[in-house]
């Protein structure tokens, strides 16, 4: 590998739609408004395939009132910790679009993109173009595999 295109690697960051799932089903049934359904859009979300699932700040699961379904044991760098683990969310990421479960982290910490959604949202990190790629779900190089 040259030596510039070792300079090019690095981190891949992406920029992540979150809303509540609860509250879209309530705006598309007509119990709520659309303008009440909960949602943040973050930028230079840092994609980390050291971590299983979205992983999100308290600050940020507590202004989408997302519903807790339970607490967990997680590894971290140095332990066994517990977390809790929320769910509902409905993430848009490079236009593709899932329902997904998130770890809790304390509050303003950076949120991480896991490799749970990244598999089945069909994304992979060009660390090189320090970039997401689309991965084809069509054709014969589609992502998806029933085996």
């Amino acid at each position: 590998m040259t030596s510039s295109s070792i300079e090019k690697m690095g981190k891949v960051t992406t920029t992540i739609t979150i809303t509540n799932h609860i509250d879209q089903i309530l705006a598309t049934r007509g119990f709520i408004p659309e303008e009440q359904v909960r949602s943040v859009t973050l930028h230079d979300v840092l994609v980390d395939t050291g971590a299983t699932r979205l992983c999100l700040p308290r600050n940020i699961i507590i202004d989408l009132g997302l519903p807790l379904q339970g607490e967990v044991d997680v590894k971290t760098a140095t332990r066994i910790e517990k977390a809790r683990i929320y769910k509902e969310l409905h993430i848009v990421v490079e236009g593709r679009e899932g329902l997904f479960n998130c770890i809790e982290l304390p509050e303003d910490s950076d949120p991480l993109l896991g490799l749970i959604p990244l598999e089945d949202l069909g994304l992979e990190p060009d660390l090189m173009n320090q970039k997401l790629r689309v991965l084809p779900e069509c054709g014969k190089n589609t992502y998806l595999m029933v085996l």
